[in-house]
Formats: structure tokens, sequence, C-alpha cells
């Protein structure tokens, strides 16, 4: 007597993996870098989820180590405006950070050169929209300067705009005597057109303001620990 056996089909990746009821289309879908952004955050910033940890802080004018409760995601945008500002510091030596808590509001201001307030030929948008809108732009690309600052890989300060309710950039260029303001919101979605305005010769400085929930403590403790690194030769103000 022969017994016969039945090969059952091995199962595709399309049964397995497509859900009943679902179109192709709605299975494989394609994201545009911003909005990849919006969906995976933690790639770029880290958690967002809240993180209980015991870290050194700044409160009542002095460091404490305390058990904090914070998103390492928000305190991530908060570093990357800090780092961008903060750069150049042969050309600048003022730094004023203000956080305001109550309104979920922070302003980091230099007196170092300006953006240059001029439209760049080949994308057709002013320098300050360019870099702090428009992804993967960066002055860092040439890899044979010698490098003394971060920010390579042209996302830094557009993280902290699409992560912002409402992200402001003002610049005073001096050497073309124009100053320059646009408000940028919707996670950078929208933006206001450029209000661009006379300033003097040799006035230079720039400022972001943007909003949205933070770690204040955990900040106030990043900018003490910048203003030990500047050197005293610089001046750094924390409210």
């Amino acid at each position: 007597m022969a017994a016969t056996t039945r090969k059952v089909p091995l199962a595709t990746s399309n049964s397995v993996n497509m859900n009943q009821g679902k179109t192709i289309e709605e299975t494989y879908q394609k994201k545009s870098q911003l909005e990849h952004i919006l969906l995976r955050p933690d790639t770029y910033i880290g958690s967002i989820e809240k993180h209980a940890q015991t870290l050194w802080v700044y409160e009542d004018d002095k460091i404490v180590h305390r058990s904090v409760t914070y998103v390492p995601g928000l305190y991530k945008i908060f570093d990357e405006i800090l780092r961008i500002i903060s750069k150049e510091t042969r050309k600048w030596t003022t730094l004023k950070v203000l956080i305001d808590a109550e309104n979920n509001l922070v302003s980091v201001y230099n007196n170092g050169d300006g953006v240059p307030v001029e439209i760049h030929k080949e994308e057709g948008v002013y320098v300050p929209e360019l870099i702090f809108r428009h992804l993967l732009t960066s002055s860092n690309y040439d890899d044979a300067e010698k490098k003394t600052t971060g920010g390579r890989n042209g996302y830094g300060a557009k993280l902290t705009n699409i992560f912002s309710t409402e992200f402001v950039v003002e610049t005073a260029d001096g050497k073309r005597q124009k100053k320059y303001k646009q408000v940028f919101s919707n996670n950078m979605g929208g933006k206001s057109e450029p209000m661009i305005t006379k300033c003097k010769e040799g006035e230079n400085w720039t400022k972001h303001e943007s909003s949205g929930r933070r770690c204040t403590a955990l900040m106030k403790k990043r900018v003490v620990d910048m203003a030990g690194c500047l050197g005293k030769t610089m001046k750094v103000e924390l409210r």
C-alpha cells in the first residue's frame, strides 16, 4: 500500500505581510523626508518618551544633582540650535539665552556675523530660509576644510524648526546693511514672507526663537556648560 502526501504551498511574503483589505498602495508607502522625520522622530532626535534619570541640572542659581523627568528629543532640539548659534566663536563675544518656561519659549542670540541676506542663485530663496528650512543644507560639506564645530549632515537647526510650534529667525547682515526676519510654523510646513529692513554697516547678530514644551533645568545646565567651554572672553547671559 503506497501512501501519498500532499505538499502545502509555502506562504509568500505578500500573503504573510499584507493585511486583509489593504491595497498595495496602502501597504507600501513612500514618505517625503519631512514626513519621515515627523513619523519616526527618534531616528533624528532620539526618544520622544519621558525618561526619569538622575542628572546634574541648574536651578536657583546653583548646580544640583537630582532626579529629573525629561524628553531626550526636546533636549536635543534645544542643543541643536545652541550649537548652531555658538559656531565661529572667534567672530562674536556675546551669547544671550532666554528660557521662558511659563510661555514655553526659548530665544538664543549672538552678536557674530549675521547670515548673508541675499538670494541663493541656485536655489532661488534667501540664504536664511535655505539654511533654516530646507533639509540637507549646510556650510560644512567641504571635507577639505578643518572642522572645529558640530553639524555636518544638513539637519541641525531644521530639526528645531520642525519640532517647534513656531520658529522665528532674525539676523542682521552688516556687510549688506540688511536685517531679515521670518516666521515658520506648522512643523516647518508654513512660513511667512521674509521681512527685510535696513541696518547699520557693521551691525551683525543672529537670533532664533522657538516655542514648545521644555525641560528647563536641564537646558539651563547645558548653557552653563557652554559658558565654561567658551572661556572668559565670552559674555553669556542666561535668563
